[in-house]
């Protein structure tokens, strides 16, 4: 276990004459032990930038509760100016702010054929560029902090196959191990985080308005037992963006399938000893990674007939109990629910079904937060808008108003999280 110092600035009134470093020294050796603590020194982050604290989130010096949702279509959308995006942005961000929602998660990312944004390796659409700086300026005027991921694991918006494919491979698993391929992902993650907003005139690295970056979205290995490869590219990717940014709180992606590391926790899996090549566990455990996330989708995870046993029911109540009981005593880092929804593509959809997964859903997270538990926010899958529903998987929320849409109950669980009370905490830094 290491212990990081960090330098704690005073002012003092001057009276008379100037306070030496003499005088200051036995009033710091006095509080020492209380700074320190369980082996640590605890100092509040940077203004405007959220930190953690142990398994909680503070935003200077309170803790700090989400409600969010993901769009991952913004930077594309706010690049199309042909077709007034941005309007479709920030009608989506007045939409959310309007119901108390205050993270979103996007892309930071597109290798794909529509609107890259990355074109090739190192080379750019300053167009789609300026699409992402102003989801960022237009985030951060409705006060609703950003989550960036920074590839994504599968084929959509180019992916790790793309990389692969870039450096003359076929193999998508020498994502995580060709140095080739890795340095071009260093190279993309260098170039978002010191991106210089042509609006806010401010570096990525640098503005409050991001919430967290996030390694990979839904990170897999085709080799299912090579729990290692993965476990070595996070390792090494993490201390990148560290070294880059220091910051913001960063966190991998994961959907929260359970590892070799723990094998009896497995059976949590969805349809038992699934593996996917992550460990939960072991992976966030990694020094750099700040909080853990998990995804739930019953419908595409289970057989269909569970949703008519209630098995789905049952299956949620676990899996997220689960990860909050390993966050609170194993991992001890804060756990955030970074997808969830239920799609109208499915047998026996109804926005009645799709409230009532919400519901149990809000309602574990409260129950934890409320608690003082790891588990203190989510982030559905997805909001959309009238235009933006044309890109629709089926989990598409419109924010229509009503007592009984899905909208009041985004409402309600934003006015719950927002009325918990607990005393001013500081963060400390990851053991």
């Amino acid at each position: 276990m290491s212990l990081t110092f960090h330098v704690v600035s005073f002012s003092f009134l001057q009276v008379g004459k100037s306070i030496t470093m003499l005088n200051i020294l036995p009033f710091f050796l006095f509080f020492l032990p209380f700074l320190i603590g369980n082996n640590r020194i605890c100092v509040a982050v940077k203004t405007g930038f959220v930190g953690r604290n142990g398994t909680q989130f503070v935003l200077n010096g309170e803790q700090v509760y989400l409600n969010g949702f993901n769009a991952y279509w913004m930077m594309t959308t706010a690049a199309d100016t042909a077709s007034k995006g941005r309007a479709t942005v920030t009608t989506a961000l007045r939409q959310a702010s309007a119901v108390g929602m205050n993270v979103a998660r996007i892309w930071g990312f597109n290798e794909g054929d529509y609107i890259p944004l990355q074109i090739s390796p190192g080379s750019y659409s300053e167009d789609v560029f300026k699409g992402l700086d102003f989801v960022v300026y237009e985030a951060g005027r409705f006060n609703i902090k950003l989550i960036i991921s920074l590839v994504n694991n599968f084929e959509d918006y180019g992916g790790r196959k793309k990389y692969v494919e870039w450096a003359g491979l076929d193999e998508p698993d020498e994502f995580y191990t060709n140095s080739a391929v890795k340095q071009f992902y260093k190279n993309h993650v260098k170039t978002v985080l010191t991106r210089k907003n042509t609006i806010t005139g401010r570096m990525y690295k640098d503005d409050p308005t991001i919430f967290s970056w996030e390694l990979i979205n839904e990170p897999r290995c085709n080799d299912s037992t090579a729990s290692n490869i993965l476990q070595d590219w996070v390792k090494e990717m993490a201390s990148y963006v560290k070294s880059i940014d220091s910051n913001h709180l960063l966190e991998i992606g994961l959907e929260g399938f359970y590892g070799e590391s723990i094998p009896e926790r497995t059976v949590y899996n969805p349809g038992g000893r699934v593996l996917t090549g992550t460990d939960f566990i072991t992976n966030n455990q990694i020094p750099d990674i700040d909080f853990a996330t998990i995804h739930i989708y019953p419908d595409s995870w289970l057989p269909l007939q569970s949703s008519r046993t209630g098995e789905q029911d049952t299956f949620v109540d676990r899996w997220i109990g689960a990860h909050i009981e390993d966050c609170d005593n194993i991992i001890k880092k804060p756990l955030l629910i970074t997808e969830f929804g239920k799609s109208s593509k499915y047998p026996g959809f109804s926005l009645e079904k799709r409230n009532k997964f919400f519901q149990r859903v809000y309602d574990v997270i409260y129950d934890s937060a409320r608690a003082g538990g790891s588990c203190t926010g989510g982030v559905f899958w997805q909001l959309t808008t009238n235009r933006t529903g044309l890109l629709g998987d089926g989990y598409e929320v419109f924010m229509q108003a009503g007592p009984n849409t899905t909208a009041q109950l985004i409402a309600d669980q934003s006015s719950k999280l927002k009325n918990l009370k607990y005393p001013p905490l500081v963060t400390h830094s990851a053991e």
